[in-house]
């Protein structure tokens, strides 16, 4: 597929919709941050530019589908970031990870038995002072950028 020469405007999100079957799959990667971004334009893999225009709020999620046309489906994808992942060593480090990182209100996702948090200085100290095992690597972060927690 050619790249488009105008950006194809994307104001309407159907949260709930598969990409149709049969349609190659154009994953668009995209950090925490990007996926609460509601108005800009975003260049797919395939040079495909979308202009987002979305409501005030919107949150994409990685799988969304986020647009479609007769050549490609294009799907929201959690891109490569800085996390940290702690490997809890029981039950009561677990519990007491997430409520650290709860009550810095970030959020997390997990994998298996680790926690995964977006990583920065602050969660950094936070978990060296308490004792936690914990690693910094580059990976798909799949829960909220910060300003989304919600209790």
């Amino acid at each position: 597929m050619a790249p488009s020469s105008s950006p194809i405007p994307v104001r309407t999100l159907h949260p709930h919709a598969e990409p149709p079957a049969g349609l190659p799959i154009v994953e668009l990667p995209m950090s925490a941050v990007d996926r609460r971004r509601v108005r800009r334009l975003v260049e797919a893999p395939d040079g495909v530019v979308f202009a987002l225009e979305l409501p005030t709020g919107t949150i994409l999620h990685p799988g969304q589908l986020l647009h479609h046309d007769a050549e490609a489906a294009y799907v929201v994808r959690a891109a490569d970031e800085d996390v940290f992942i702690v490997s809890p060593r029981d039950v009561a480090e677990a519990a007491r990870t997430g409520h650290l990182i709860g009550n810095m209100h970030r959020d997390i996702h997990t994998s298996g038995n680790d926690v995964v948090a977006l990583a920065d200085g602050v969660l950094a100290d936070r978990l060296a002072r308490s004792g936690v095992r914990f690693v910094k690597a580059r990976r798909p972060f799949h829960g909220r950028a910060p300003g989304e927690h919600s209790h």
